[in-house]
């Protein structure tokens, strides 16, 4: 089944990573091998943007539930 429990995941390394990269914990290595700061800005920002595209299927997941229920109403309605 399709779930956007992954999110939450998503949410926890990406706080994760904040505190560790706004302490520069682990940096120095990772500049050793050649990697570039911005490399790992730009890493943050898609997880960010992937926890807000979770988001938005989400909602629209709740919203479409919301939106059948208003339909069984009518249709309740119609039948009596």
């Amino acid at each position: 089944a399709n779930t956007t429990a992954i999110k939450g995941v998503f949410q926890r390394i990406s706080a994760q990573f904040a505190k560790m990269y706004k302490r520069k914990a682990f940096l120095h290595w990772y500049k050793g091998e050649g990697m570039d700061e911005a490399e790992f800005q730009e890493a943050s920002k898609n997880v960010i943007d992937l926890i807000t595209e979770y988001q938005d299927k989400q909602d629209a997941v709740v919203d479409l539930e919301d939106g059948d229920d208003d339909e069984d109403d009518e249709e309740d309605d119609e039948e009596e």
